[in-house]
């Protein structure tokens, strides 16, 4: 899908991210493609949809359980939905894998270039605080961000907006003014109702979501992002060469 066009980059202050424009979950798959060949694929699809499935309904039913919870209760499930003969060793390692997530290739010296033009960063995600700060630490990038903000702490989850005025409240700005980098189509629209322009990192190629609103601007990774901002965008990073 090609990026949305803009004749003309608008300037924000600040920049909030999503957990997922910056962390990379592609090792969970890799590991369950790799305990069950040929069926990978559709265990984390299910995977993936009744984990946010499961945080949507509790948040809405007032039975709040953490981003960790839900995604362990989802991968209980998908086992179950898919009849994948899971182990309680392939089980821990799955939640392992979710748990430390790399960051994409890109993201360190992206941030980087955005952080040195000024621009202001936070992170606003339905991860936990833990899991954001020991994932950022894991990666050298402690210092990248102002702010790290987890929906946990208001026990509710995007797009309640309740939890997208977290950035407003800690950057102490207008909504006009952050611009929110978006994983998934659901949260680009998410951030749009609640009036931040949006950005969507749209890493995986998806078509957009039928719910209303685009997003101002859309590329597949840190580096179409910058380069909306007006940043010049770091040049991509160098496979290493084979051994």
């Amino acid at each position: 899908m090609a990026p949305l066009a803009t004749a003309v980059a608008p300037r924000f202050q600040a920049i909030a991210f999503d957990g997922f424009p910056i962390f990379d979950p592609r090792p969970v798959a890799r590991q369950a493609e790799a305990y069950w060949p040929g069926r990978g694929e559709a265990f984390m699809a299910a995977w993936r949809t009744r984990q946010f499935d499961y945080q949507w309904l509790r948040a809405l039913a007032g039975q709040y359980a953490d981003f960790n919870r839900a995604t362990a209760d989802a991968l209980d499930f998908a086992a179950r939905q898919t009849q994948t003969p899971m182990t309680p060793e392939q089980r821990t390692r799955l939640l392992e894998l979710h748990a430390t997530l790399p960051v994409w290739p890109e993201v360190p010296e992206t941030l980087r270039a955005l952080r040195k033009s000024g621009l202001r960063l936070v992170l606003l995600s339905n991860m936990t605080e833990a899991t954001l700060t020991a994932g950022l630490k894991r990666a050298g990038l402690e210092g990248e961000f102002e702010a790290v903000l987890s929906t946990d702490t208001l026990r509710t989850y995007k797009p309640d907006p309740k939890a997208y005025q977290m950035a407003a409240d800690r950057l102490g700005l207008d909504k006009a003014d952050i611009l929110f980098a978006a994983h998934a189509g659901w949260d680009a629209a998410g951030a749009k109702w609640f009036g931040y322009p949006v950005f969507w990192v749209n890493r995986l190629g998806a078509p957009p979501e039928a719910l209303g609103p685009a997003p101002d601007g859309m590329g597949p990774d840190l580096r179409a992002l910058a380069r909306f901002v007006g940043v010049q965008a770091p040049a991509p990073p160098q496979p290493e060469p084979p051994r």
